[in-house]
């Protein structure tokens, strides 16, 4: 099935992609499937990408604290990242800022883009020569993106994964990532993931404001990676609230924290040192 795919793919590049080029050659390929989104809870706003291309969340995934998120794909435009964000700044809704960046666009036919603001405003663009299967949905505080796809069932199974999730913001992009791979996912495979969660309010300090900040750049199973990577994340996020546990002399909320950093990643020896020295100040010597 691949297979056929893939050579109906290379036909279809071949004859409609090169003869009517608009787009620069310097525009890397990222056909590939995202999710932009708001956690209503928090209010942080993330983006999440997989692809068969390297790096991909270096060139789709672009985020800022107290003002959105954008996933620029296809036949990517990356300027689109930067200038969606300043655009959003400057006042305009995300439906704006996407039409005021594909009327200074010749390429726009061949690009995807989805842009959602502070407030979960989203609005989503597939232009109709993005190879197919191609196609957005936008719902409550979200969007879901995709081209070059096996299916055209893939974008919905992410829409329907991620309104029927629970959890962080992350983890709930992960499992709309997870959905569209076991729907058929990219037609050429699978290679890179990023996970990208900013903070609804900027403190002004860039380095506090994003949450989770994880890439996958070249693995034969990103996703499985990824999984890896956002579970170790959250016990460090465990272990730096032990930290903090332990500065104001809070001994046994520290060892709850610490507990719990080391039940989610068993085989780190230091969340097992530092849960034994808690132990230790606690007075539990035989179980430190």
């Amino acid at each position: 099935m691949k297979l056929s795919a893939v050579l109906l793919f290379i036909l279809f590049f071949n004859i409609n992609s090169f003869s009517q080029q608009v787009y620069s050659k310097k525009e890397p390929f990222a056909h590939t499937y995202s999710i932009v989104a708001r956690d209503t809870i928090t209010g942080d706003m993330g983006v999440a990408v997989q692809s068969h291309w390297f790096s991909v969340g270096s060139l789709v995934a672009w985020g800022k604290a107290g003002v959105g998120v954008v996933a620029t794909q296809s036949f990517i435009n990356p300027s689109f990242g930067p200038r969606g964000l300043s655009l959003l700044e400057n006042g305009l809704s995300p439906k704006l800022a996407i039409q005021t960046l594909l009327d200074l666009d010749e390429g726009r036919d061949v690009r995807q883009l989805a842009i959602l603001d502070v407030q979960g405003n989203v609005h989503a663009y597939t232009g109709k020569n993005c190879i197919e299967a191609a196609g957005h949905i936008i719902g409550d505080n979200f969007s879901v993106q995709a081209n070059l796809m096996e299916k055209n069932t893939v974008w919905p199974a992410m829409a329907e994964a991620f309104k029927n999730s629970t959890g962080s913001l992350a983890e709930r992009m992960l499992i709309a990532m997870e959905a569209a791979q076991n729907e058929g996912g990219d037609i050429r495979g699978k290679q890179s993931v990023a996970i990208l969660v900013v903070k609804a309010k900027s403190s002004g300090n860039a380095w506090e404001d994003k949450v989770v900040d994880l890439r996958v750049e070249d693995s034969e199973n990103p996703l499985k990676e990824m999984r890896r990577l956002l579970t170790i994340h959250k016990a460090y996020e465990y272990m730096n609230q032990g930290d903090l546990a332990v500065e104001t002399g809070n001994n046994v909320l520290a060892k709850e924290h610490y507990m719990n950093a080391q039940k989610l990643n068993p085989d780190n020896l230091e969340m097992k040192y530092w849960y034994a020295v808690t132990l230790a100040n606690n007075g539990d010597l035989v179980e430190a």
